[in-house]
């Protein structure tokens, strides 16, 4: 699509296993050192996949009153604590016009599941007595951009979808629209999830999707090695702030890059796995470049779904084939879940954070734990170390459970 107003993005809110914050998230990139360890939450021995990336350092007063931090769960708390990182980051005051007529779109997979599995617990033990009066407000995925809207007086549209493993893209893709189109200057978008209890772990677990390679956690998650077993539950968030180009001119902000385009498709094949020629995830990239009025070929880089299922790593591969054409075997492509797994509806928009530093920086992420891809696979695959670069379109796939697939593209801005 052409014409309508252009799409930046100005800010990073990154609460993430490798860093918090834009500058502590971009250094954990550039280390390229996985931090999946042994699950500390809750007991996971009853499962065969007992590892997980999680977010050890996140204290919510230090983004919240200790009033609000304890009457919000962590799916909440991860929402506004990345949406302050995200403002903050992009300049923009609490309580300016811009920010009030701003809105909030959040994908999560399962938004509050997590904290309601607690309160069951208690429940169980204790009694309606023992449950948090807050249950009823925290469950459903719109908790997360209502209490963003509620913390900084944002008055503008505010939806969450719960789109499996792509969410966090779709909420970035629609926002991205809603600026293009002209109905907002300013929105806060991105992907939040907190999934690591017993019971929301373990039936990941009992479909035998995640990894069991409990004897070496740090290499457990392995996208596109030949080796790969399964993804590695991980828990994060990251928010962007979006503007139109005029706006984020008006007021000097910094800008990581523009949103050119963004699509959507599914599978209509399977819940659990992907399609395996990969032809709807394509057809989702091919609108997605047409949208932005890219050419295959004028594809610098490519952040890969990448999650390191078996499946689902061969099926993107024939999808990113099918897309690109002969330019698939010479652009870079890396997954970078093996740094800090898979957090589910969050990656998405932590690898389009990802992408728009990468563009910023001109550095493109490796993929960690690669040591042999498929003998079939003809990509141009980054090892871990990384590789320096200067590229100018960035390609963010994004796909998940159900065969829903999203892609995302995003440029350099000169």
């Amino acid at each position: 699509m052409t014409g309508g107003q252009r799409v930046v993005i100005t800010g990073i809110g990154a609460l993430t296993p490798i860093g918090c914050g834009v500058d502590a998230f971009w250094a954990g990139v550039q280390r390229g050192v996985s931090v999946v360890h042994e699950v500390t939450r809750f007991d996971a021995s009853v499962f065969r996949a007992r590892m997980a990336a999680e977010v050890d350092d996140f204290d919510p007063c230090s983004y919240l009153s200790p009033r609000r931090a304890k009457r919000l769960d962590r799916f909440s708390q991860f929402s506004v604590a990345s949406s302050l990182l995200a403002i903050t980051d992009a300049g923009l005051s609490s309580g300016a016009p811009d920010l009030q007529a701003a809105g909030c779109y959040i994908g999560s997979a399962l938004g509050g599941v997590a904290f309601a599995e607690t309160q069951h617990d208690a429940f169980l033990r204790v009694g309606p007595h023992g449950v948090n009066p807050s249950l009823a407000l925290s469950v459903f995925g719109g908790a997360g951009p209502t209490n963003v809207a509620i913390a900084f007086g944002m008055h503008g549209p505010s939806m969450a979808n719960s789109n499996s493993c792509a969410s966090g893209a779709i909420a970035i893709g629609e926002a991205f629209r809603l600026i293009r189109d002209g109905h907002q200057q300013v929105m806060l978008a991105g992907g939040v999830e907190t999934p690591l209890a017993p019971l929301t772990f373990g039936s990941f677990a009992l479909i035998r999707a995640m990894s069991t390679a409990n004897v070496d956690p740090a290499r457990a998650s392995r996208p596109f090695d030949v080796d790969r077993d399964g993804f590695v539950m991980g828990e994060g968030a990251a928010m962007l702030v979006l503007e139109s180009l005029e706006h984020a001119e008006r007021r000097d902000a910094r800008v990581y890059a523009e949103i050119l385009g963004y699509a959507m498709s599914n599978d209509a094949h399977d819940m659990l796995a992907p399609l395996p020629n990969g032809l709807e995830a394509a057809r989702a990239i091919r609108i997605a470049l047409t949208d932005a009025d890219v050419a295959p070929a004028e594809v610098d880089y490519v952040n890969a779904h990448a999650s390191a299922t078996p499946i689902g790593d061969r099926a993107e591969v024939r999808a990113i084939e099918c897309a690109l054409g002969d330019h698939a075997r010479q652009v870079p492509v890396s997954g970078t879940k093996g740094l800090y797994g898979h957090p589910l509806g969050a990656s998405g928009a932590i690898e389009a954070g990802i992408c728009a530093l990468s563009l910023s920086q001109g550095w493109l992420p490796g993929t960690a734990n690669l040591l042999l891809p498929d003998a079939d696979n003809p990509l141009n695959l980054i090892g871990p170390q990384g590789l320096l670069a200067r590229p100018r379109v960035a390609l963010n796939n994004a796909f998940g459970f159900g065969g829903i697939n999203a892609a995302l593209v995003l440029a350099a801005v000169s």
